[in-house]
């Protein structure tokens, strides 16, 4: 069984006003302590990110869903317990519903990019959800980057999150996904054929001076640098830890799938790149909550036809890892009470106040007592 881990990118943020706070290294001052305490133990991680406003939790590796589910939860434990100690709380939220363009500290190669990337790198506090899941070889992890690239919008709008931008409502279930695409290496890439195929592209990426370093690569879905796995980009951070580990489930299947059909001698996927980008926008703009562009027929369905189509798709993976189950019991939560997107607009709608979305984020980050409903995409 493979095994996955994920990264959570969490906005730090004032209990009271909802405003964001740079207060990262603080919080990983206040955390060093536990570190010691969660590495004698196997547990996750915290790090600074590209701004002081946001937390990064890293998991460990794991095989089961149940571990990845314990990952998920201490390490937003750890993490808002650090916050708590600076006066602050954290949230699982893909964009702050209100922010002011700020300056980019933290370490020499984020102040280059803050400096070389003007408006984009002040405006760039946009929280992600990563998935890693491990490969047996660079040549399989790009396999299977070209044979799963059509199915990513659909992880995309499972996750969606970031309806608020600037405190205003963008019309957007994924604002973060606008807001990250102006990155010039992000978005969908078109098949590379083989690791030697990858190398060269972004090899010539590099070359034009526009990256500084592999590091913003920041392709929907890559080759990790630092692990032997592939890094699934795609995703809004989840409000709820559940939705996480669901997206999680269905990423690992994925991975697990496109390689099978790599070995089986499968062709990569033959949708374009610019459609795979339509697909992109249509989920990052309803999210669940209207039509998907469905990449095997081409054409727009409901985004309840287009989540059963990939199950469908990586049942077996699912099947033989006993996720088959959670995983449909997940996405049929996700259908039924929609994403982050959802409440942090049910949240503003009842007082119409930024600051009640906030708390609201707040309690669902760290609530794990959800209700589950199995039968919606049983058949």
């Amino acid at each position: 069984m493979r095994t996955f881990g994920v990264e959570e990118e969490l906005l730090i943020a004032d209990p009271e006003d909802g405003l964001p706070l740079a207060l990262a290294s603080g919080l990983l001052a206040v955390a060093a302590p536990s570190h010691a305490e969660w590495d004698a133990g196997g547990g996750p991680s915290l790090k600074s990110e590209f701004k002081q406003e946001q937390i990064e939790v890293n998991s460990l590796p794991c095989r089961t869903a149940q571990e990845l589910r314990a990952q998920i939860r201490s390490g937003r434990a750890l993490a808002d317990s650090a916050a708590r100690a600076v006066g602050a709380r954290v949230a699982a939220l893909a964009t702050p519903p209100v922010f002011h363009a700020t300056p980019t500290t933290g370490n020499q190669r984020y102040a280059t990019m803050g400096k070389e990337f003007g408006l984009i790198s002040r405006e760039q506090l946009t929280c992600g959800f990563h998935i890693h899941v491990s490969i047996e070889s660079p040549d399989e992890g790009v396999a299977v980057l070209d044979r799963m690239r059509h199915w990513l919008p659909v992880l995309l709008a499972l996750s969606a999150n970031s309806p608020y931008w600037m405190g205003a409502d963008t019309g957007f279930a994924s604002y973060r996904t606008q807001i990250w695409n102006r990155w010039p290496t992000a978005g969908p890439m078109d098949v590379f054929g083989s690791a030697a195929g990858y190398r060269a592209v972004l090899a010539e990426l590099l070359g034009t001076g526009v990256p500084l370093d592999e590091g913003m690569i920041y392709f929907d879905a890559r080759l990790s640098r630092g692990h032997p796995t592939v890094e699934l980009r795609i995703a809004d951070v989840c409000l709820y830890a559940e939705d996480a580990l669901t997206i999680a489930l269905l990423a690992r299947a994925l991975v697990e799938t496109s390689a099978g059909e790599w070995r089986k001698g499968g062709p990569p996927s033959s949708t374009l790149t610019p459609v795979i980008r339509m697909a992109n926008w249509k989920a990052s703009r309803f999210g669940v909550n209207n039509q998907l562009l469905h990449l095997l027929e081409q054409a727009p369905y409901a985004a309840a036809d287009v989540a059963g189509a990939l199950l469908r798709h990586i049942r077996g993976a699912l099947t033989a890892s006993g996720d088959l189950a959670l995983a449909r019991t997940g996405v049929a939560n996700i259908l039924r009470r929609g994403t982050g997107e959802r409440l942090q607009r049910q949240a503003y709608g009842q007082r119409r106040r930024l600051s009640d979305v906030v708390s609201a984020a707040i309690a669902s980050t760290h609530n794990y007592g959800e209700r589950s409903d199995a039968g919606l995409l049983s058949r």
